[in-house]
């Protein structure tokens, strides 16, 4: 480390001429240029001036030609939500926010160069091969045409990932991140390519969430992935808008959208969840039995309906534990004697 600490960059706006006025200035230019030619051309013909006067409207129709070519550089037109950054001999002049027909500086730069590479692998060839799959120029490198930058929302559908959770379970999951340039300044100058970096850190924060919280069944008072939907929302937000900032970009949305185990413990998890489901349906079964038989000892106790002996009520609350516990239908058996026979 050489102790040089990166100079943040920040955008600041900067106002531009409509383009109609400039343009009806640049085809008066041509139009006294291509004048200009053709009166040197006759008079030279008639003799009407001399040599050094058909030069000299030579000289100056050709200034005005190669003035109306390098005017004409300075037009450009933005969207609705379309940005413009002026850069002039490398030096950062402002944003054009300012959308329509516009004319700026012609000497600004057209756009920058970035270098596509493949930020996990170190793979430029996988790279290219990727860009040229979307249906661009796999020989040419990146590049953003005239400084323009879109500040529009943009979806991030991330592909589902295989990491482990915070118990070391292997989980599958994915999310959706809504986001948008807020500082065109930093985007293209303190990242090298926005867009990569929005889905490199995407990717890192989603696998360090994943690592931070358990998929289910945790502690008590322990937020999980599963059940604690909207806290693990803001928190993968929260990061998304810490790790984006340098690139001045803002997360406007970050959800969920696949969160399973791995295929290879996905059914010894469901056996699980299936074991967990069945004792707790039997807890209430027999919880709410255990109510019943009370209610039914004590209603007959305070009636007076029957008077009977500890052992009798022992095999009372046998049977009717039987009956309102067992999972089959259960068929009686009527006493036809006396109680105690």
């Amino acid at each position: 480390m050489d102790g040089q600490q990166v100079t943040l960059n920040h955008e600041r706006e900067i106002r531009t001429m409509s383009g109609w006025p400039m343009l009806f200035a640049v085809i008066a230019i041509f139009v006294v240029s291509i004048a200009l030619f053709i009166l040197a051309a006759v008079w030279g013909e008639d003799g009407s001036i001399g040599t050094g006067g058909i030069w000299t409207l030579i000289l100056v129709g050709a200034v005005l030609l190669t003035l109306g070519i390098i005017l004409c550089v300075g037009f450009f037109t933005l969207e609705p939500n379309e940005t413009r950054v002026g850069v002039l001999f490398g030096r950062y002049k402002g944003t054009v926010r300012q959308g329509g027909f516009r004319w700026a500086n012609p000497f600004w730069s057209n756009g920058p160069t970035v270098k596509v590479t493949d930020v996990r692998s170190g793979d430029a060839a996988a790279a290219m091969a990727a860009v040229t799959k979307k249906g661009q120029s796999g020989s040419a490198p990146k590049k953003y045409p005239r400084y323009k930058v879109s500040v529009r929302a943009r979806t991030l559908n991330m592909a589902k990932l295989k990491v482990n959770d915070r118990r070391g379970n292997p989980v599958e999951i994915a999310a959706v991140v809504v986001w948008r340039v807020r500082d065109t300044a930093q985007a293209v100058f303190d990242v090298d390519d926005f867009e990569r970096y929005v889905e490199t850190q995407s990717e890192t924060a989603l696998r360090h969430l994943a690592s931070s919280y358990a998929y289910d069944h945790g502690e008590e008072n322990e937020s999980t992935l599963r059940s604690n939907v909207d806290e693990v929302t803001q928190a993968l937000k929260g990061e998304l808008d810490q790790r984006l900032d340098r690139a001045g970009v803002v997360v406007e949305e970050a959800r969920l959208t696949h969160l399973a185990y791995s295929p290879e413990i996905a059914q010894a998890m469901l056996r699980r969840q299936q074991a967990e489901a069945v004792i707790d349906a039997r807890q209430k079964i027999v919880h709410g039995a255990v109510s019943m038989v009370d209610m039914a000892l004590r209603e007959l106790a305070e009636k007076g309906v029957v008077e009977l002996d500890d052992e009798r009520k022992a095999a009372m609350v046998s049977n009717l534990m039987v009956v309102l516990c067992g999972e089959s239908e259960v068929h009686p058996v009527v006493n036809t004697g006396t109680l105690y026979s």
